[in-house]
């Protein structure tokens, strides 16, 4: 037998939510107020109408779009520097020049040696004549067994140790010319030329150093030209695939006093670096730099623009829940949110078209104006456990 009891007094001094207390088979039950009194105490939030933009953010260095690294080939001391950091310098121009003495004196040898052979070759050659004269006077004393058939073998062997031996010294005189070539280009080396049109902006030697060039190519200085630059730009693994060719990109840099540099992506390189356990992949970006406020190696904050939009209705991000997969469409990705109807709740599905970290481009199912439930409250009143609704703790929606 059940047993109703009023408990107004208790509720009045405890001042708790309770209206009435059931004794049932022994068990207490409790009825509480309704859901949309409990939501009516979260905090809402308004849809407006403004601007939007989705983007990928990264950081970023300056470099030069084009230039080279110009070291020396050949060993030696640096005798002569022509040229300072912050010079313009044009193609073909004297920058440098190594200590030529020991490469002038080895063409020199070459020149001798050469000079050499070409005499043996001439006494060569003339023996050769010799020798091709005496084999064709014993061949017609043959024909009247007029010489020794001995003498005659003898004037034909004679005959081609003498060719024999001018090919021999030909050869030679073609090595030495080869070496004579490398010793020549070798001397060349000693004088430095710009390969470019560009600006010197770095001078690794100096004036006196010896240059050993055995190993690795020692670097001298680098030209660049700086009339158009590149931003090395490390995206996350997460956001790459987001990213293709021709994508437009804004950045600023530290100092710049809130001015924006505009460009688009030139290549995403295949292969990552990995810091810090973070695989970062390196995206290019040209930028013209014509007047010179851009120089290499400042930072960047980049901006790649996936999508914008002007004017939309715009929904705080807070206030999306649960995504509804099943009810995407071609206008976007499907939410749910609640909206504030006079003293009720009502839940709604939109479709969502960009989405940045604070706002969301509502494309329908609600308008400008209405208020929204924050969504940061849902709760699994199962389990006593927030219960994941398709968003982060920090409010953004999974994409």
């Amino acid at each position: 037998m059940s047993r109703l009891i009023t408990v107004r007094t208790i509720a009045r001094k405890a001042r708790l939510p309770i209206v009435l207390l059931l004794i049932a088979g022994g068990g207490w039950y409790f009825l509480m107020p309704s859901k949309a009194g409990e939501d009516k105490n979260q905090t809402t939030l308004k849809v407006i109408v403004g601007d939007i933009e989705e983007n990928v953010t990264a950081q970023g260095k300056l470099e030069p779009k084009e230039y080279v690294d110009v070291g020396a080939q050949v060993t030696g001391q640096l005798q002569k520097l022509y040229v300072d950091i912050g010079d313009d310098v044009t193609a073909g121009q004297l920058l440098v020049e190594i200590d030529p003495r020991v490469y002038a004196a080895r063409v020199q040898a070459d020149e001798a040696n050469i000079k050499n052979l070409r005499a043996q070759l001439a006494g060569q050659q003339a023996n050769v004549v010799f020798a091709r004269q005496q084999f064709e006077r014993n061949r017609e004393l043959m024909k009247i067994k007029g010489v020794s058939e001995q003498d005659f073998q003898n004037s034909e062997f004679n005959l081609k140790k003498a060719v024999a031996t001018a090919d021999s010294i030909q050869a030679q005189i073609e090595q030495v010319q080869s070496t004579l070539s490398g010793d020549r280009a070798n001397l060349s080396f000693t004088k430095i030329f710009a390969p470019m049109d560009g600006t010197v902006v770095t001078r690794t030697a100096r004036l006196g150093q010896t240059l050993n060039a055995n190993q690795t190519t020692p670097m001298i200085l680098q030209l660049a030209k700086l009339d158009a630059m590149t931003v090395r730009a490390q995206v996350a693994e997460a956001d790459v695939m987001r990213l293709k060719p021709d994508v437009p990109v804004y950045f600023t840099t530290l100092g710049s006093g809130g001015r924006r540099w505009h460009g688009t992506v030139r290549q995403i390189l295949p292969s990552p670096e990995v810091v810090n356990n973070v695989v970062l992949y390196n995206v290019l970006v040209d930028v013209d730099n014509r007047d010179r406020q851009l120089m290499s190696g400042m930072s960047t904050q980049m901006f790649f623009v996936l999508g914008s939009a002007e004017q939309v209705t715009l929904i705080p991000v807070a206030a999306l829940g649960a995504r509804m997969a099943d009810a995407d469409n071609d206008k976007g990705r499907a939410y749910k949110v609640k909206q504030v109807d006079g003293d009720g709740v009502t839940e709604k599905i939109v479709h969502v078209g960009l989405l940045n970290r604070r706002f969301a481009e509502a494309r329908d199912g609600i308008e400008a104006g209405a208020e929204l439930l924050s969504a940061a409250r849902l709760d699994d009143k199962t389990n006593g456990r927030k219960k994941d609704k398709g968003y982060p703790a920090s409010g953004t929606p999974r994409l």
